[in-house]
């Protein structure tokens, strides 16, 4: 599995903010708007994230012999839900941000200056997931074998451009 890329990330979240901009923005005309962003929110995502990373760091403690006991199968568990982590992180941040984009014209109203303000913090905390995500697969990377004296796995021998 590569690693998840930054800019990968970043465009997933322009996007999103620009689709969900889009869409925010036909709800808006149609009448249709949506509720304000509750604070449960941020503190979920806080939540999640320190949960990732306590994972993430178990993982690396294991990989420097540290944590002999920890099972191998929660360790790629822990880096399909750190690549997850990203993308989710970037999907949110995406759509918050859509919701700051839409309310920035309205600043003066109190319940707008209110949504923005928890949307943009919603923002900061999908920003960490993403981030938290991102620091977990560079936790969980196994560095290359050493032994170049090693039988190849039967992943090698089959390779016609081994022969």
């Amino acid at each position: 599995m590569q690693r998840t890329r930054w800019q990968t990330l970043l465009l997933v979240a322009v996007a999103t903010a620009l689709g969900g901009w889009i869409v925010l923005k036909a709800l808006e005309g149609e009448g249709i708007g949506l509720p304000p962003v509750p604070w449960l929110v941020v503190v979920v995502l806080v939540v999640i994230s320190g949960i990732v990373f306590r994972m993430g760091w178990a993982v690396r403690q294991f990989l420097r012999g540290k944590r002999p006991d920890l099972d191998p199968i929660r360790a790629a568990r822990t880096v399909v839900l750190a690549k997850a982590s990203c993308y989710t992180g970037s999907l949110l941040t995406g759509w918050y941000a859509a919701q700051v984009l839409l309310v920035l014209g309205d600043l003066d109203l109190d319940s707008q200056r209110e949504r923005a303000v928890t949307a943009a913090i919603a923002v900061a905390g999908a920003v960490l997931l993403a981030v938290v995500g991102l620091v977990v697969e560079w936790f969980c990377r196994v560095p290359p074998p050493t032994d170049e004296g090693a039988e190849p796995t039967g992943d090698e021998s089959t390779d016609p451009a081994a022969a």
